[in-house]
């Protein structure tokens, strides 16, 4: 074998220790209390309740109320617009022109489509 073959297999073997020894730890806790909910549409109008889970909506021209505690929220497409009670670990948002408005909690906020040079809304508004 080559000296670049054998670097190759190195690393090679380096990754699956990498990720036998991830797996051995065991995998993370459960994020979500009561399982997730997902919203996979267009022009979706629905109100929820979000049962301390993570909400995902993905689609456009959705929009969606989640009453009670959501354990984080996750928005993709463009133009939804999802307003929440209660945020406790983070929102995070894909695409353009989309608005995530909470009415409490702290949550962690990452804008994905602003790092692309998109406009989204995402604040906290009075409950």
């Amino acid at each position: 074998m080559t000296a670049g073959g054998w670097k190759a297999l190195g690393r090679s073997v380096t990754a699956c220790l990498i990720a036998l020894s991830a797996l051995a730890l065991g995998a993370p806790a459960a994020q979500a209390k009561n399982g997730d909910t997902h919203i996979t549409g267009i022009g979706i109008n629905q109100t929820l309740d979000c049962n301390e889970s993570t909400l995902l909506v993905n689609g456009n021209g959705n929009t969606i109320t989640a009453l009670g505690t959501c354990y984080a929220v996750t928005v993709q497409g463009s133009s939804n617009t999802i307003i929440a009670d209660n945020v406790i670990n983070d929102i995070t948002v894909y695409g353009s022109d989309q608005a995530v408005f909470y009415k409490s909690g702290d949550p962690v906020v990452w804008d994905r489509g602003r790092e692309l040079g998109m406009t989204n809304r995402i604040d906290r508004v009075p409950a």
